[in-house]
Order: structure tokens, then sequence, then C-alpha cells
């Protein structure tokens, strides 16, 4: 087993967050709809939402079920608690991978007749894009590798781990608790 290699730590994290959140309110000055996509950006979507400074901002989310293999389908298993007509909306995503959930809920916002929509993404990975997509606020391009924490996780392990580190995916395929010795006391 490989050990976890840091890959943005608390501080990076922090300092990314602050200039998305910069980049959101000097775009929207006359207010924004956050809507962070659970369970992963719950916790990013706590900290740009207080990243976001001098404008009005409304905070909801929405949760989705995974696409069903070979299906392109997915369902809403939590809608939004505000309506979004006529405003101007960030969807947040902790990384958004192939873009099929990000384009899903951008067009589903759009039909529900949201001002404008743009895609907020704490990580990025691109490489892995099947759907062409806008991030709009873009964090930190990453390539393939499996990562964990801030959220990210492996059946709901890892997510409070306050930095993001890659793991190896075989090995937590193999035993979900692999790595957990390793963050004890983090």
């Amino acid at each position: 087993m490989t050990e976890p290699r840091l890959l943005l730590d608390r501080d990076a994290i922090a300092a990314t967050v602050a200039r998305l959140g910069s980049e959101i309110a000097a775009d929207h000055r006359d207010g924004v709809v956050l809507v962070g996509v659970l369970k992963g950006a719950a916790i990013l979507l706590a900290d740009l939402a207080r990243a976001v400074q001098g404008v009005d901002v409304a905070i909801t989310c929405v949760a989705i079920s995974r696409f069903a293999p070979d299906s392109g389908r997915v369902r809403i298993l939590h809608d939004l608690d505000l309506d979004v007509t006529d405003r101007d909306v960030v969807l947040v995503e902790d990384l958004v991978d192939t873009g099929l959930t990000a384009d899903f809920l951008i067009r589903t916002l759009r039909e529900r007749g949201a001002r404008s929509v743009s895609m907020c993404a704490l990580l990025d990975r691109s490489v892995r894009r099947i759907v062409p997509l806008d991030v709009r606020y873009r964090g930190v391009e990453v390539d393939g590798s499996f990562i964990v924490g801030y959220g990210l996780h492996v059946h709901d392990r890892y997510r409070n781990l306050p930095d993001i580190h890659v793991v190896d995916r075989v090995t937590l395929d193999a035993d979900p608790d692999a790595y957990v010795p390793y963050f004890h006391g983090v």
C-alpha cells in the first residue's frame, strides 16, 4: 500500500476558496444563489458562502443519484428549497470530473428559470471530461489521481479531513478503512 500524498493543505484550500469567493462576489454585485451539490460540496459550500463578501448570498442544496451504468440517467434525491427564477445561480461542486452531473444540474437550473447559471469547482479534473463544460470559477486543476478529504470520500469515509490527499484507489477498493490509521489525529 502506498502512503497518502498531500495534494492541498488547509492553507492552500483556504486561499483557493477565498479567491473563488472574491471572483463570485465581483461578478454578482446584485446577489447570488449558491447551490451546493450534496454531500461532497457541503464543506466547500459553507466556506465559500463566507468568502463571498459584500453581496447578498442565498444558499440551497441539491442531491442527485449517481449515473446508472449505461443509462445516462440520474434522479434528484433532494431538491432545492428556494425558487431560482430570475436569479443568478452558482452551482458549487467539490470536484468536476466527467461533467455529466454538472451538465445535468446546469440544464435543470436553466429550465427552472435561473437568469444565469455558472459552475464553481474547487477541483477540476478536465482530463476526464465527457461533455463540454465551462467551469467559470475553477479552484485547482487535478490529474486522474484518486483523492480524499475536504468533502471527497470513499464510502463516506475521509470527508472530514481538513486537507486533500492522493490515495491508492485499488487499496481503498479492497479496504475502505485502509488509510484511517494515517489520518488518525489529523
